[in-house]
């Protein structure tokens, strides 16, 4: 990948760092009897979405990069999901939802962004 730069230059990778560390924080406040559940699987998935963003910018290659990055888009529509469910079980507030949507939609976008410029520069590279 690009020549002296890092993963955690990524503004993809920062805001889905980001994500992660509001997703901890959200799920410090749901009930103990989810630690197993919703809290753990909400955690898991938002870690994943960054985790993949720089594993597959460790693989130096642009389709092995877009791959990571089509996984981590799958993470966060899994997040996505969780956060549904918990504004409709009464985890999070309808407007703690609604934020943390925003975020994921923002981040979706800014990984499909990615993916096409990419594809783009493997097109004209070839």
């Amino acid at each position: 990948m690009g020549g002296g730069v890092s993963y955690r230059d990524l503004k993809v990778w920062q805001k889905a760092m980001d994500l992660a560390e509001i997703c901890y924080e959200a799920t410090r406040e749901y009930p103990k009897e989810e630690l197993y559940g919703l809290t753990s699987q909400m955690r898991r998935c938002s870690v994943s979405i960054a985790a993949n963003i720089a594993e597959g910018y460790g693989r130096d290659s642009d389709g092995s990069f877009i791959q990571f990055l089509r996984i981590s888009q799958g993470s966060l529509k899994e997040l996505e999901t969780h956060l549904i469910l918990s504004g409709r079980l009464g985890l999070l507030q309808p407007d703690q939802v609604s934020i943390l949507l925003e975020r994921t939609d923002e981040l979706g976008k800014m990984t499909r962004g990615l993916i096409n410029s990419i594809q783009r520069k493997s097109r004209n590279d070839s």
